[in-house]
């Protein structure tokens, strides 16, 4: 910030950052797909590294396919919000169920990481960590919804 102002790029825009989240969103899905498909030689490699026993990679490999479809859904939602964005659809019923729908992803993979950390204990800090991305998505949902709210009220005055 320089003199209270905020310093923006000069042919910075909302609809660049909204194409920007865009472009995280298919780079996530890239990294979503590669761990899918290798996650195998993934937790192979990492239980050998570690001498963990083979029913740990097993556990392991259940975990992260489980909250992979968790991720794309969340994925899926979050490029839908976006196109909406873009589309000036931005206080809308749609945008909240939505939010909603990441704000359950979240908790969906932080329950099976909770659960997980019971046979490998770094899982825990995932868990918590998805607790908190949900607790994020769920007060932007409110405000939303309250938006929603308060903009069907200004709309019944006009």
């Amino acid at each position: 910030m320089a003199n209270g102002r905020e310093v923006v790029p000069v042919n910075w825009n909302e609809n660049k950052s909204v194409r920007l989240s865009q472009v995280c969103v298919v780079v996530f899905a890239a990294l979503l797909l590669l761990l899918d498909v290798f996650c195998y030689t993934a937790v192979t490699w990492f239980i050998h590294l570690r001498g963990m026993p083979w029913q740990i990679g097993i556990l392991m490999m259940i975990t992260i396919y489980l909250c992979s479809a968790f991720g794309w859904i969340l994925l899926w939602k979050l490029w839908r919000l976006l196109a909406n964005i873009r589309a000036q659809i931005v206080f809308d019923t749609r945008n909240v169920a939505l939010l909603r729908a990441v704000s359950w992803c979240c908790v969906g993979a932080g329950l099976i990481c909770l659960a997980s950390s019971f046979y490998y204990l770094p899982f825990a800090v995932i868990a918590v960590a998805a607790g908190f991305m949900a607790l994020i998505v769920r007060i932007v949902k409110n405000v939303f919804q309250q938006a929603i709210s308060m903009k069907d009220d200004l709309d019944l005055t006009i």
